[in-house]
């Protein structure tokens, strides 16, 4: 078993004196104590120094996200000729294509100039697009989007095409969709995380990587209420008569928009922040300086992905976030669908939404501090396994609850006082909060400690493949999934029992995966010399 095998792999290290006993005399699978965690209660400051800059550069690229989530979904679903059914096919036939885009711009970017560098050019073009949709692009999408050439499309087609034609008719908020997608997968996953990872040891990871979080998801608090704010202007716009001639939804997506903008300029002065005075710091860098990835690589794509499949480490990191995405595209889609039926009105939707991410906020905030207790005690493998096991009993509850909803409607309408619609709607936004509060507090600390013992051109070319590919095809996956069960019974509800299904059977092999990366990561970080444990 994978706590057996660490157990070993700790007793060979006793030669290494103090430090090699206190490996040997851990409980098996429990996470070793760090020397700050021996020595005293206090971090250093020269952790500090590092650790502040990297939790506030966090807080603000969440902030972000989840204004660009709620945001997004907010503009695909409620638009004209559209719906939750037109997730699936912008996962698989937009998001994925642009991710694996990315992925072979990000190979040659990391082969040409140094990491600071390829920071700065996959990240401000996030910020520009994200500026001119609000003053440009949306105000201009009469003009831009072909709703005529629609029409005709939904006449001459079957019902079974109304989620691409959806996509040719609104195309702009397509791409706002992808790139609000792109900005969680490339600027959080692989930009940051690639940077944190560059920057910290395992035993600084352990201690801390848990906690920037606490910091980023009070990020999702504030930002689910700003989005509450924007929302309420919205309302109030609307009963004014000098504001009748303003698109009130357009107005608020300068102020939503102009946050983003301001947050990013922040992630950048801190990015630059930590270059000038952190990485050039030898009481901050430590033993990190000798694990530190080169600034270049010198492989391309295809050798580049040649290289990774021959290793098991690597396959096992991305099922595990293949599986993620398959997992939560199965359950949320379904979720989003109820949603709207429930909030038809676009500003409903979006204070629903800033509602939810200010829940998912504090709910993170909670699992994060058991988060850290659990990598303490229990160790990496158990912490690993945590989020799949919370999408399992979640993710059952929301499809038990639309499986056998006429035989609950009565029960639910006499001792709830609801509708079963509704019931559906907080049931899925229970699953939802409790599974991304599982992710941001455990499954994500998990995936970006795995990379750390890695050499250079596997941390690099690997992580910009797992993150920024695996993700998008596990969601593209679970999408192709929903079309392909939509085409053959006719629609998304008729397919509710073989999703439960299958999201039972992804789970499982997510599961399997995690325990054989445990054991090759307990490996990696006691046969790395220059890795602190």
């Amino acid at each position: 078993s994978s706590s057996s095998a660490a157990s070993d792999v700790y007793k060979r290290q006793g030669a290494r004196g103090a430090r090699g006993r206190v490996l040997a005399s851990t409980p098996p699978g429990a996470a070793a104590p760090s020397e700050g965690e021996q020595g005293g209660a206090l971090p250093p400051a020269s952790e500090l120094k590092k650790v502040l800059p990297l939790g506030l550069m966090f807080f603000f690229i969440l902030f972000n996200y989840t204004i660009l989530r709620d945001t997004k979904d907010v503009l695909v679903v409620t638009a004209r000729g559209s719906g939750a059914e037109i997730i699936p096919f912008l996962k698989t036939y937009v998001n994925l294509p642009g991710a694996v885009l990315f992925t072979m711009l990000y190979s040659k970017l990391t082969n040409r100039y140094k990491r600071e560098t390829v920071f700065y050019i996959c990240l401000v073009p996030f910020l520009l697009f994200f500026a001119a949709f609000a003053m440009v692009i949306y105000p201009n999408q009469a003009f831009l989007h072909p709703n005529a050439l629609a029409d005709v499309l939904v006449a001459a087609l079957p019902a079974g095409f109304a989620g691409p034609i959806g996509i040719v008719r609104n195309w702009t908020f397509a791409v706002f969709y992808t790139m609000a997608e792109l900005w969680g997968s490339v600027v959080a996953s692989l930009l940051f995380w690639g940077f944190a990872n560059e920057v910290t040891t395992v035993s600084e990871a352990k201690k801390y990587y848990p906690l920037f979080g606490l910091g980023a998801n009070v990020a999702l608090i504030f930002s689910g209420q700003y989005v509450r704010y924007v929302s309420g202007l919205r309302r109030a716009w609307a009963t004014m008569p000098a504001m009748a001639a303003i698109d009130p939804w357009g107005a608020s997506l300068k102020y939503l928009m102009g946050a983003v903008a301001v947050s990013g300029c922040a992630i950048l002065a801190l990015f630059r922040h930590i270059q000038l005075n952190v990485m050039t710091d030898p009481a901050c860098m430590g033993n990190a300086a000798a694990k530190k990835a080169k600034t270049k690589t010198q492989m391309g794509i295809r050798e580049s992905a040649a290289f990774l499949a021959k290793s098991a480490y690597i396959r096992n990191l991305a099922l595990l976030v293949i599986a993620y995405g398959m997992s939560i595209n199965i359950v949320e889609v379904s979720w989003k669908s109820k949603l709207k039926a429930a909030f038809p009105n676009p500003n409903d939707y979006s204070e629903f939404m800033g509602s939810f991410s200010s829940a998912t906020g504090a709910a993170t905030l909670v699992m994060m501090l058991i988060g850290q207790r659990v990598f303490k005690v229990f160790g990496w493998g158990v912490a690993a396994l945590v989020t799949p096991s919370v999408l399992l009993a979640t993710g059952g509850a929301f499809f038990g609850l639309i499986l056998f909803n006429d035989a609950l409607a009565p029960w639910i309408v006499r001792a709830l006082g609801t509708t079963p619609l509704m019931l559906a709607v907080l049931c899925g936004a229970a699953q939802n909060i409790l599974s991304k509060s599982a992710k941001y507090s455990l499954f994500d600390p998990c995936k970006e400690m795995a990379y750390i013992p890695l050499d250079a051109e596997s941390k690099t070319k690997g992580k910009a493949a797992v993150d920024v590919i695996g993700n998008p095809l596990g969601k593209s996956g679970g999408s192709l999934i929903q079309q392909a069960l939509i085409f053959g019974f006719g629609s998304l509800a008729a397919s509710t029992p073989y999703l439960a299904a299958i999201l039972v059977v992804t789970i499982v092999v997510w599961m399997k995966a995690a325990r054989s990366l445990n054991v090759m990561f307990q490996e990696a970080m006691v046969n790395d010399p220059a890795t602190e444990l």
